[in-house]
């Protein structure tokens, strides 16, 4: 359907969930994962979306381009917890047409 994309996020138990995120109302991945409820209410987007908390860490598992890593997401990364090469905040993800077919893991509590 137009103004949405088809994305594949993999929860924290490792449940693989096809969602439908739509690109007309300026949502990010991690309001995304809120919406449908993929992670425990109070684990993911704990500062609310700042780039401050990396609770909304994910692994990007797809070819997918994605938007330039910003000097924030950067800095909150290089403190984060569970941090591979494809790590990203979901926060800083914006839904765009470019999103279609993107696949993502939820990286694992920050404990």
């Amino acid at each position: 359907m137009e103004n949405e994309v088809n994305i594949t996020i993999i929860d924290r138990e490792g449940e693989t969930h096809e969602v439908i995120a739509p690109t007309d109302m300026a949502m990010n991945l991690m309001e995304v994962v809120r919406s449908y409820e993929l992670a425990p209410e109070g684990t993911i987007g704990v500062c609310g979306g700042m780039a401050m908390c990396a609770s909304c860490q994910c692994y990007v598992l797809s070819d997918t381009e994605l938007p330039e890593m910003q000097d924030d997401e950067a800095a909150m990364l290089a403190e984060a917890f569970h941090v591979e090469d494809n790590s990203r905040l979901g926060c800083q993800l914006h839904i765009s047409e470019a999103f279609e077919g993107l696949k993502v893991q939820l990286a694992p509590e920050e404990m």
